[in-house]
């Protein structure tokens, strides 16, 4: 993994709002990826294999509904 890959940017998960909540969730489901996968011509030729598969399609709106809880979590779910 790159040294220079920031995988909780700006080092919080605290945001005003649920919408930049699940904004945060997006891009840290994709530095997950980043950081897994960092070869990116690579990435690019996986990309079509899971657009088209709805299993893996479903698989990331899990990683990004567990991120989302964790960012919920810890901004006492905006309260």
């Amino acid at each position: 993994m790159s040294d220079t890959l920031q995988l909780v940017p700006g080092n919080s998960l605290i945001t005003a709002t649920a919408e930049e909540g699940r904004q945060l969730a997006i891009k840290l489901s994709r530095l997950i990826i980043k950081a897994t996968q960092p070869d990116a011509a690579l990435r690019e030729r996986l990309r079509p294999i899971y657009a088209e598969d709805a299993a893996m399609l479903i698989a990331i709106g899990q990683t990004v509904a567990t991120e989302f809880a964790t960012i919920a979590a810890a901004n006492n779910y905006w309260r």
